[in-house]
């Protein structure tokens, strides 16, 4: 690794822990400036999420919800597009899936998994590579194009839950359970975690891999960065803004199946509640990185529960929990120049 590569990576993690320091202290700041017990509320917001099998287990799960969403972000970033239809995409692939999972009744319940985990990539894949070939084909915009797509497909995803697919037997707007051997096993029981986090360690690594070891990656990467200098390359851009958007768009529709299969047991309306939102802050977090989403995700799946239980515990207002994340948000995505790094190096050498 060239000396120049060594200083950027140390810039950025430079970058990183300030702004996550930064971030945590203005949370601190904010919380107990508005809480009426500041020391309850501080530690309802810091410690709750992590004091319990079932708070620790849930803001986990949380997590591998967002990174494997996050992947899909990175990867159509890294190709030079932006998927800003997660959200509906998330939706539609959770729906399929279940619909297989509510099938075949007497079928083995591993082989009807991996059908639904299928199902849900396949309409993830198809609802955002349209995107991605109008983009490639007819130069339409694909943060529009991608949004549009999203916002028609969650009307209709609406009607199927809380009409054909609705089991009558109870008063949610959802589908009927999913039998027992058509769940992803539980881990942290009784927190909603599953299997899925082992499944998002997999994906994390294997996109990792691609985008950084292989001649592919590589295209992608040049691709996406510097189109004129790629085109220069013999490389055609366009040739890889479908497939990137598909990829994308099914890693959203896995995210949709391990909420309905490993997190909630059954599909119900309005089940994504903004993770491909969230999956978009994470990959901005992580700067793109796959491997960053990790710590990415866990933070801010760590600061969701902390809010809602400071909210619940403590009486922190709804606003001031928004207010929090918004600052946190704020600074967690600054970038700090090297100029920084540099300055305080200066600082320490002088005052050794």
């Amino acid at each position: 690794m060239t000396s120049e590569r060594k200083k950027t990576k140390s810039f950025a993690a430079f970058g990183s822990v300030v702004a996550l320091g930064a971030a945590a202290v203005a949370a601190a700041v904010l919380v107990a400036a508005t809480a009426s017990d500041p020391l309850d509320a501080l530690r309802a917001f810091f410690l709750t999420p992590l004091g319990s099998r079932w708070f620790l287990g849930n803001t986990l799960d949380s997590a591998a919800l967002l990174t494997v969403a996050a992947l899909g972000i990175v990867i159509a970033f890294r190709a030079g597009t932006f998927n800003l239809g997660g959200e509906g995409q998330i939706y539609a692939g959770g729906l399929a899936a279940s619909v297989v999972l509510l099938s075949y009744p007497n079928a083995n319940g591993t082989i009807v998994l991996c059908a639904a985990a299928l199902a849900g990539a396949l309409t993830g894949g198809i609802l955002a590579g349209t995107s991605g070939l109008l983009k490639a084909r007819f130069g339409v915009d694909e943060l529009i194009s991608s949004f549009l797509v999203s916002s028609a497909v969650g009307p209709i995803a609406d009607y199927l839950i809380s009409g054909p697919l609705r089991d009558s037997a109870n008063n949610l707007l959802a589908t009927a359970r999913f039998a027992p051997d058509r769940l992803l096993p539980r881990i942290l029981e009784p927190s909603t975690l599953s299997i899925s986090v082992v499944f998002a360690l997999i994906l994390i690594a294997a996109v990792a891999l691609v985008l950084d070891r292989t001649a592919l990656g590589f295209r992608i990467r040049v691709a996406g960065s510097s189109p004129k200098f790629a085109a220069f390359a013999g490389i055609d851009p366009t040739k890889y803004w479908t497939p990137a958007f598909s990829l994308s768009g099914a890693l959203h529709g896995l995210a949709g199946f391990f909420a309905v299969a490993g997190t909630y047991g059954l599909c119900h309306r309005g089940f994504s509640g903004g993770i491909g939102w969230g999956a978009i802050a994470v990959a901005l977090i992580g700067r793109n990185s796959p491997i960053a989403l990790i710590p990415a995700a866990l933070a801010y799946a760590w600061l969701e529960t902390g809010s809602e239980t400071a909210m619940l515990s403590s009486e922190l207002s709804f606003e001031t929990a928004s207010l929090v994340q918004a600052a946190v948000f704020l600074l967690v995505t600054a970038r700090f120049s090297g100029w920084n790094l540099s300055r305080v190096r200066a600082f320490l050498r002088r005052n050794r």
